[in-house]
């Protein structure tokens, strides 16, 4: 079993990612599940963005997009990303990074029916991150995909799930004079246990 960590006592980063999740549930004004979300191209120049994070199980942290968006092109050709979210309400900061890759379709599907009918309509009606002549195409194109599907639009098969594996998750906590507690878990791949140090801030 892993050692308490030396500076927040955990004994499971995963574990205390929800804890502060869910602290900052209670007092963040919108999107307390916002990550920014770090991919890069193929000339290896990064792109960051704001993601919703859907889910956090044992094995990772999960967020839905369209498959053909720029990011989705991207964690297919490097199979890699990273994220940090952080909640100015809680003065608190977690990054993670490690492999990402698509969650199963079952899982996909599921999460989709859950979601309000618009979004789902909005799924099939945008093709993310390509050129747009103005709002009224999007409405255009959202208004077909009502009149294709009605009430329940399936799935599209560009959009699902996301789940990045962490090999590394590190802590931050703001203390005043910017002396702040800075804590790391890193394992050298996903067999293997956890280690925890403390980091100068």
């Amino acid at each position: 079993m892993t050692s308490p960590s030396p500076v927040f006592g955990a004994t499971d980063p995963v574990d205390l990612v929800r804890d502060w999740l869910a602290s900052a549930s209670e007092t963040e004004v919108n999107d307390p599940n916002a990550i920014a979300l770090a991919t890069v191209d193929p000339a290896g120049v990064p792109n960051v963005r704001i993601v919703l994070l859907k889910e956090i199980d044992d094995e990772g942290f999960v967020f839905y997009t369209n498959y053909e968006s720029r990011k989705g092109s991207e964690i297919a050709a490097t199979g890699q990303a990273a994220f940090t979210m952080h909640w100015k309400s809680c003065r608190r900061q977690v990054r993670a990074r490690g492999p990402i890759s698509r969650i199963p379709d079952e899982r996909s599907d599921a999460y989709f029916a859950s979601r309000p009918l618009d979004s789902r309509l909005g799924a099939w009606a945008s093709i993310q991150s390509q050129p747009l002549a103005d709002r009224g195409a999007l409405e255009t194109r959202i208004e077909e995909a009502r009149a294709r599907f009605g009430e329940n639009p399936p799935r599209p098969p560009h959009w699902g799930g996301f789940m990045l594996t962490p090999l590394e998750i590190e802590f931050w906590a703001d203390v005043e004079f910017r002396l702040h507690d800075r804590e790391a878990w890193r394992r050298d791949d996903l067999a293997k246990s956890w280690s925890a140090r403390r980091l100068f801030p």
